[in-house]
């Protein structure tokens, strides 16, 4: 096995459909202009079959030698959004220990799929949703169904697919492996902490959908408290404006369906009760803090950040 990338490629990354992609959106350019590129990233596809296309996977190693263990990797869901926030963070960041505190450079997988927008919004509602799932109408007129219930599919590429594909292109250090998700995302880190509570030491889930489907992630939860075989520190991160209305939802005309809309999700009374829950399993240490002045989605920046901080700290 390589312990580095032989090839290194890079992918433009300028904004969430560059990251995953590749591709400009600019019509046409003055000659001389060129992609903007990130140093160190790749990107392929993965999966597929049985209906289902593959997810578009983006590799970032970091720059200089390989540690002796290998290194860290950081495993983010919704990659199209996200993989190019991470890397960033990572470049200047993890570069300057002395002021940071991060104790490594680390590596970062994205898994996202071969779209151009930050969201496959169908895919991640099948693969980040617990069993058994339901069906739900279009998201748009003529669209396809929208299904829930993939975790377990989606899981399994994870632990049996991506890692050993990871494993591939860079050493990595198996003890020192992060899942970060937001929204869905966050659900889907709780289920699989509850599902291959050994998979991965580091568990970050950002505002997660707990309420979603009865709450079913809940009951795998309790799977968990009764196998006790889990290991590793577990992050929950909520906005502080994801159960209250932010200063500027005021300027809507439907103030009271905003609220009550928040108030029936109870993301932050859920991800706090959740983490308190976690944190009494043993062989699990478990946190759950607020970010300030943030909603469900101007909280994912911020929560990236605090992801690699709980991550790399030591």
């Amino acid at each position: 096995m390589s312990t580095r990338i032989t090839r290194r490629t890079s992918i433009g990354l300028v904004a969430s459909a560059g990251a995953m992609t590749g591709q400009s959106r600019v019509a046409a350019s003055p000659a001389g202009d060129m992609p903007a590129q990130l140093p160190g990233a790749l990107s392929f596809d993965l999966g597929g079959g049985d209906g289902q296309g593959p997810r578009r996977i983006a590799l970032y190693v970091p720059p200089g030698t390989v540690p002796a263990a290998g290194w860290p990797v950081l495993y983010l869901l919704d990659g199209n959004a996200v993989t190019a926030t991470a890397i960033d963070i990572e470049r200047v960041q993890a570069a300057y220990p002395d002021v940071t505190g991060i104790t490594s450079r680390f590596a970062i997988v994205g898994i996202g799929y071969p779209v151009a927008e930050a969201y496959d919004e169908v895919r991640r509602c099948r693969d980040y949703t617990p069993p058994p799932g339901r069906t739900y109408p279009p998201f748009t007129e003529g669209g396809p169904a929208i299904r829930t219930g993939g975790a377990e599919e989606f899981l399994r590429f994870i632990t049996d697919d991506l890692k050993p594909a990871i494993e591939q292109r860079c050493r990595i250090d198996r003890s020192r492996q992060a899942l970060f998700g937001h929204s869905f995302g966050g659900l889907f880190v709780l289920y699989a902490l509850a599902h291959a509570p050994t998979s991965f030491s580091h568990w970050i889930a950002a505002s997660p959908s707990i309420y979603w489907e009865d709450r079913a992630v809940l009951r795998s939860i309790e799977r968990l408290e009764t196998t006790r075989v889990a290991r590793g520190r577990v992050l929950v991160l909520a906005g502080a404006y994801e159960e209250q209305l932010a200063p500027f939802h005021r300027r809507f005309d439907d103030v009271e369906r905003r609220r009550s809309a928040l108030q029936s999700a109870r993301i932050v009374e859920l991800a706090r009760t959740t983490a308190d829950r976690l944190g009494r399993i043993p062989g699990l240490t478990s946190q759950f803090r607020i970010i300030p002045g943030r909603t469900h989605m101007s909280v994912l920046p911020d929560a990236v950040n605090d992801a690699v901080d709980f991550f790399m700290q030591p």
